[in-house]
């Protein structure tokens, strides 16, 4: 794996946060931020697949507006 420097700035309380949780996982600053990254870039592409879908869905059931949520949610509620 090739990697690439680079420099950040960060409040003193966040780093001292860090440095903390990097101790108790027994890492180092550059392996938690590795992880918090590659964390976020995975659960960042998981919400734009549920947002998708929740698009797609809405679209189908012609939903346009929290009233419609609304009501699709109480008969639903009917139903059972």
């Amino acid at each position: 794996m090739t990697c690439q420097t680079f420099n950040i700035s960060l409040p003193k309380d966040l780093v001292a946060a860090m440095d903390e949780a990097a101790k108790a996982e027994y890492r180092n600053r550059s392996d938690l931020i590795r992880e918090a990254v590659r964390q976020y870039l995975t659960d960042m592409i998981e919400w734009k697949s549920i947002y998708a879908y929740g698009k797609k869905r809405a679209k189908a059931l012609n939903v346009r507006s929290e009233k419609d949520v609304n009501r699709l949610v109480a008969e639903y509620r009917k139903g059972k």
